[in-house]
């Protein structure tokens, strides 16, 4: 497993935006991109994973009903596939949704993306209903894990 350095960045952060755009164009190459370019929202929490001062992966959440958070925007470059990095990125989501009191964490992937699913499936998250913005889509698959509450 790669070592990893997981930072905060503001919405407008470059790398980021460097990152949101490989995974979109990567999608649209998949068949299942929106076209759409990134549109940074402030009332999203973003992460950046870095690797040897390079910034090669990017996840975010952001808060939906009380107690909820929606994982969203994981993206791994690929020559860093592999190496433990998505998982890394995961559970730094995970602990900041559950210190902001969001124990339940949801997400939303492609049904053409397997390696996605397998990652959500063996990290904790079984497949729920379609949830918001994704009911009715065809091409969604949504997730949820409850995690354990913290002691106070």
């Amino acid at each position: 497993m790669t070592s990893v350095l997981i930072e905060s960045r503001p919405a407008l952060d470059p790398e980021l935006a460097a990152l949101v755009t490989a995974q979109q164009r990567e999608l649209a190459e998949a068949g299942a991109g929106t076209g759409k370019i990134f549109e940074p929202h402030d009332d999203v929490e973003y992460l950046i994973g870095v690797v040897n001062s390079r910034a090669v992966a990017c996840a975010a959440w952001q808060a939906l009903e009380e107690g909820v958070a929606e994982l969203l925007r994981m993206y791994v470059r690929p020559a860093f596939r592999g190496r433990g990095l998505a998982r890394q990125m995961i559970v730094a989501v995970e602990e900041e949704a559950l210190a902001m009191g969001r124990p339940v964490i949801r997400l939303e992937t492609g049904v053409y993306l397997p390696a996605a699913i397998a990652l959500y499936q063996s990290s904790g998250y079984r497949q729920i209903p379609a949830f918001g913005g994704y009911v009715g889509k065809s091409s969604s698959v949504c997730f949820e894990k409850k995690l354990p509450a913290l002691v106070q």
